[in-house]
């Protein structure tokens, strides 16, 4: 049996489990892939695709830990939305900021050819 993916409530988000686990530019880079996305993604396509499976699962672990995303398993995938919601009634204002105030990560997969 798998186990349980477990998600603090929204009395359990911490501010400073939030900016610790954007503190990271990958896991930064994933929050805003998903904010971009207009339905849920797999962990694939949200994480940089040059890192290896096993980072890509610590980095998720970590956001979902401090409250950002929402994981769910279907299948043999894991999907993951963001808690823009919950987190905009916790602490109004901050992820935007963050994300506004940051640039986006230049990882090996999206640079281009020319």
């Amino acid at each position: 049996m798998k186990r349980p993916l477990l998600h603090p409530t929204l009395d359990e988000l911490k501010l400073e489990s939030i900016l610790y686990a954007l503190a990271d530019p990958v896991r930064l880079e994933i929050v805003r892939r998903l904010v971009g996305g207009d339905c849920p993604l797999n962990c694939s396509a949200a994480a940089p695709q040059h890192l290896p499976k096993s980072t890509q699962s610590h980095h998720f672990q970590i956001l979902r830990e401090a409250g950002l995303i929402c994981s769910e398993r279907r299948g043999t995938e894991v999907v993951n939305t963001l808690r823009c919601a919950e987190i905009e009634q916790r602490f109004p204002g901050v992820l935007r900021a963050i994300l506004a105030a940051s640039k986006p990560l230049v990882c090996p997969d999206t640079q281009s050819d020319d």
